[in-house]
């Protein structure tokens, strides 16, 4: 239980960049970037569902910052 107020938003930027190592370095940095610890460790394992998945956060990842500041602007964390 939170009393601080909001955690600071995330940066899609910075998500962006996680994404692009994951070409050359290892899959699943944005997610555990984003607090998903659980989807990071899947996207390491399996390098970002072999391939599929990278892909998909290519295109949604802005979404998915969009989704996690909101949550943690609303203290659901």
């Amino acid at each position: 239980m939170r009393t601080s107020g909001p955690l600071p938003p995330k940066d899609s930027g910075i998500a962006y960049v996680l994404l692009a190592l994951t070409l050359v370095l290892v899959a699943g940095l944005q997610h555990f970037y984003l607090g998903r610890p659980l989807r990071g460790v899947i996207w390491l394992i399996t390098w970002g569902l072999f391939g599929i998945g990278s892909i998909y956060d290519l295109f949604t990842l802005k979404r998915q910052t969009r989704d996690v500041n909101a949550r943690r602007a609303a203290g659901i964390d």
